[in-house]
């Protein structure tokens, strides 16, 4: 209250204040001393923003309390670009020209060396090449899996560690080393061919030490002839001489070649030896150079071959024997139609009739079937006239009797009496020869009992077997051929 009348009245003189202190009492002397600590406070205070202030006017423009003039600034500026070109030129006029990669695109000045392993683009509408270091993956796949990387070594891409002199220092010696490990590697590679390989003069001289010369099947054949003619060959040598001669004279020309030198009258001469085996592999050898080979043909019957082998299949022979004399017959016979015609003459049919009805020779049965059906399919084929085919080849068709020499024979019911067998492979053929006989054969099947009766289980058995086949997926299956052969034959019949 007191000091408030000096603030009204607005004195500001000591004698007023001085008045004051002294009626105040000794009780305010602590209120006294706070109000002068509040004060340093404040000043503490003032200082504190001050110094702050000026930190921000230097550190950060746009938090200046005081901003710097535009002079200042540009002043600075050029002041610090000075100081980088100053900087720029201590540099090595050569560094300039070494491209330093980073992880990111940079542009590569001309002129400018490039290290090895880098990614490069180019830019085709500006012309501007860009490079950077690779990835890390692809680096480490890089230095792991690339055989140069193995061959020269970790290559360092510190821009720091190299110039352009040591790239092209460092460049060259990786020729040289890359020549020098190519001339180790075919040094390495005919060193290896010397040991392997002798060269051909020393190969020539050695064959001309052996006296090696290459035979002809010619040469072959004469020298097995010779040997099966000689007296002093042992059986063994001789059956070894008909073995190997059967693989040349599979060949037309070497057939051919068997009869000039005087080796198939051999062949037939030795099909009435007493010993088996040489009446077996002479009948073998025989079979193998008439297939399909008419001047051997001509020559053979000429040479009284196809009487010689009826009777080595109407005697007691074994079965091997009989086998490899039914297989030169057939080869006789197909295409031959004057030999066709002598064997009817010569009683050929009842000879293999008998054969079908001996005992041990079932398998023979079949191949006999077979070789007729071939005989009747060849006349039909003829009878009906080939263009190109030699009219006295026709006429001599037309003179083989076949079909009336198998009715008459019974061959016939011989063959329909075979589909009794087991195997299907067997009742196919059998069926197939049934079916282009019954033209001539009508009349007999049609009375008998016996076929119409095996007829009707083969229909039996193979509609099963048929539907098995259409069950599993195959709608045309073997069997349902050999159901319809039956049931055509059966249907032609009534």
């Amino acid at each position: 209250m007191i000091g408030e009348e000096c603030v009204r009245g607005g004195s500001r003189s000591g004698s007023c204040w001085k008045r004051v202190r002294k009626e105040v009492a000794m009780p305010h002397v602590v209120c006294f001393w706070s109000s002068i600590v509040t004060k340093l406070n404040l000043v503490v205070l003032l200082l504190f923003i001050t110094s702050f202030s000026s930190c921000l006017n230097d550190r950060v423009a746009e938090f200046a309390l005081t901003k710097k003039e535009e002079s200042d600034l540009k002043k600075q500026n050029k002041e610090e670009l000075e100081v980088i070109e100053e900087e720029e030129e201590d540099f090595d006029s050569e560094d300039l020209e070494v491209f330093y990669p980073t992880n990111q695109w940079q542009t590569v000045r001309p002129g400018q060396a490039i290290p090895a392993g880098l990614h490069v683009q180019l830019n085709l509408q500006t012309g501007e090449k860009l490079a950077k270091l690779p990835d890390d993956n692809e680096e480490k796949s890089d230095t792991k899996d690339s055989p140069k990387s193995k061959r020269l070594g970790q290559i360092d891409i510190d821009p720091s560690s190299f110039t352009t002199q040591e790239l092209k220092r460092a460049l060259a010696k990786m020729k040289e080393t890359t020549k020098a490990d190519d001339t180790s590697e075919e040094k390495a590679h005919r060193e290896d061919v010397r040991r392997r390989f002798r060269p051909i003069e020393k190969l020539k001289e050695e064959f001309r030490e052996l006296n090696l010369q290459m035979e002809t099947d010619l040469e072959i054949m004469l020298k097995l002839i010779n040997k099966f003619n000689n007296s002093d060959s042992t059986l063994e040598e001789k059956i070894t001489a008909l073995f190997d001669l059967e693989y040349y004279v599979h060949q037309v020309d070497n057939a051919k070649d068997l009869l000039s030198l005087g080796g198939l009258q051999l062949l037939i001469n030795g099909l009435n030896s007493s010993e088996p085996l040489m009446k077996e592999y002479a009948s073998f050898v025989l079979g193998a150079a008439l297939s399909s080979n008419p001047r051997v043909q001509v020559a053979a019957i000429q040479g009284g071959a196809l009487q010689k082998l009826l009777v080595i299949l109407a005697t007691d022979q074994s079965l091997a024997v009989k086998k490899k004399a039914l297989f030169a017959l057939s080869s006789m016979l197909r295409h031959f139609p004057y030999a066709q015609q002598q064997f009817l003459k010569l009683g050929g049919l009842q000879v293999l009739r008998n054969l079908c009805t001996e005992k041990g020779m079932e398998i023979l049965y079949i191949r006999t079937v077979t070789l007729l059906y071939d005989l009747v399919v060849e006349k039909l084929l003829k009878n009906g006239g080939n263009e190109g085919e030699a009219p006295e080849r026709t006429q001599q068709y037309g003179q083989v009797n076949l079909m009336p020499a198998l009715v008459e024979q019974g061959w016939c019911t011989i063959i329909s009496n075979l589909l009794r067998m087991p195997e299907h492979d067997s009742r196919e053929k059998v069926l197939k020869t049934v079916h282009i006989l019954l033209t001539f054969c009508k009349d007999t099947y049609a009375g008998d009992p016996i076929l119409s009766r095996v007829l009707s289980l083969l229909r039996q058995e193979y509609e099963e077997l048929a539907e098995e086949e259409r069950k599993e997926g195959d709608e045309d299956g073997y069997f349902k051929e050999l159901l319809h052969s039956v049931n055509s034959i059966a249907q032609q019949l009534k």
